[in-house]
């Protein structure tokens, strides 16, 4: 069973019933995020939201199938935006730059850091069974790199050396491991560092024309 099963959106939702769970989940994801997951209780959420207590239970009958949704839901965002047409699938080391280039750029990036991220650093502390629905997610993140850089591979645009889940590994976790940093200095510069450096490495696996040239003669 997939990992994201148990949080699937409920069969035959109206448009209503979609717009109202969706912002009790835009709801849940920030109160757990500034509060904790335990913190977090119904009243609050209800509140925020604007639903009743019969509302929500309709559509989280538990925290553990809430916190499974926001989930889901933070995740699925986050891997739109990696999939959109901006970074052309990332299949060249331009994509990576410019994916670096937009978070360096980001207003409050430095504030709020990862918001997959953050919310696992929540969630994770919990006794919750949700531990394979965030390591999915992030499997899904990283996969997305190393689907580009197997594309830039086969396209003989990096050495066959190269190793794309490694490289794929070394790109997510200076995001990750930067965004936490910029977040604690509330400066950019940790994350902006980490993702250059990454990306500069991924660079040394680059095969030049000159290089590829010289082994044809």
């Amino acid at each position: 069973m997939e990992a994201t099963t148990r949080a699937r959106v409920p069969r035959k939702l109206t448009d209503k019933g979609q717009a109202t769970r969706t912002r009790i989940l835009e709801q849940a994801a920030e109160l757990i995020y500034t509060k904790g997951v335990h913190a977090t209780n119904n009243e609050q959420l209800r509140r925020a939201a604007g639903v009743s207590g019969s509302q929500l239970n309709h559509y989280f009958p538990t925290k553990e199938s809430l916190v499974l949704a926001v989930i889901a839901w933070q995740a699925d965002r986050v891997l739109a935006f990696h999939r959109s047409e901006r970074f052309a699938s990332f299949n060249d080391l331009d994509a990576f730059r410019e994916w670096a280039d937009f978070y360096v750029g980001y207003e409050r990036a430095y504030q709020e850091g990862c918001s997959l991220g953050s919310l696992a650093s929540e969630i994770i502390k919990t006794d919750l069974d949700v531990h394979d629905e965030l390591a999915s997610a992030f499997d899904r993140w990283r996969d997305i790199f190393r689907d580009g850089l197997e594309h830039m591979q086969q396209l003989g645009r990096i050495s066959t050396d190269a190793d794309p889940t490694q490289l794929a590994n070394l790109l997510l976790s200076a995001f990750q491991g930067g965004s936490l940093l910029a977040q604690v200095a509330r400066d950019i510069t940790p994350l902006k560092d980490a993702l250059q450096a990454a990306i500069d490495y991924v660079q040394t696996f680059v095969r030049s024309p000159e290089v590829d040239a010289l082994q044809v003669r």
